[in-house]
């Protein structure tokens, strides 16, 4: 299937990747960042779990850490969350600052993480690998990620599926893998003005759907990449139209 949207067409002739990723990532997320949290609140069974597993003391990461949703899942660790979206940090620390989880939380691209190496027990990177927009970019990804762990370190990734024929998307094997999808951002509503007496109660504005670039990644190409970025793969699996791995430095 080699057709696209007129809006994808664009996005291909974007050469920069960075730029691309900025014009189709890192923007869009600061626009939707308040409506996007909203829908994003609850924690998913595998990522908890494996969080509430680390040991008491552990220090880690949240790499593409949104809304903070999982910075308070085990108060027995400390955890750094990073986004490149200032607009979704910001919420991170609000929110987090509301139920006192052991976190802190910065704005940092995930290829150019601040941290020293070699420095931490345990990383999350949830629905953010297939962001990135080359195949050298998201290995690169994966392979910044293991850098920051220690030797034995594990890191659990989530990234979309492409075999999702069974959700709404009905996305499937042999579909285009980069793809854009939207956004819809609902308006707030306008009062109506004095002077518009033909008009009455209040104005709805039209919505505006924005784009997002995302990789849709195929049965074992994340183990690949993981592998690629020499990584050791503990265990994998499906869930919720994601496919996930925890990944071990070597």
């Amino acid at each position: 299937m080699n057709s696209h949207s007129e809006e994808e067409q664009r996005m291909i002739s974007v050469e920069d990747p960075a730029l691309r990723e900025q014009i189709y990532v890192h923007t869009v997320y600061n626009e939707i960042a308040p409506h996007f949290s909203h829908t994003r609140y609850k924690q998913w069974p595998i990522v908890e779990e494996f969080l509430k597993s680390r040991t008491l003391g552990s220090i880690g990461l949240d790499v593409g850490c949104g809304n903070g949703k999982y910075l308070g899942a085990n108060k027995n660790v400390y955890i750094i969350g990073s986004d490149r979206s200032d607009q979704l940090v910001n919420l991170a620390y609000t929110n987090n600052s509301k139920i006192q989880s052991f976190s802190d939380t910065l704005v940092a691209d995930g290829l150019k993480l601040p941290h020293f190496g070699n420095s931490f027990d345990f990383v999350i990177s949830i629905a953010v690998i297939h962001h990135f927009s080359t195949p050298e970019r998201r290995i690169e990804a994966i392979k910044h990620i293991i850098s920051k762990l220690n030797v034995g370190g594990e890191a659990l990734i989530y990234v979309w599926a492409l075999e999702q024929q069974n959700s709404r998307r009905g996305w499937k094997e042999g579909m285009p893998q980069d793809i854009l999808v939207p956004w819809v951002l609902q308006k707030n509503k306008k009062k109506k003005n004095r002077n518009d007496e033909d008009q009455e109660g209040t104005q709805e504005e039209e919505p505006e759907t924005k784009m997002r670039y995302y990789h849709l990644y195929k049965k074992g190409e994340l183990e690949e990449n993981a592998e690629a970025a020499g990584a050791e793969v503990v265990r994998n699996g499906y869930e919720r139209d994601n496919w996930w791995a925890v990944i071990k430095r070597k």
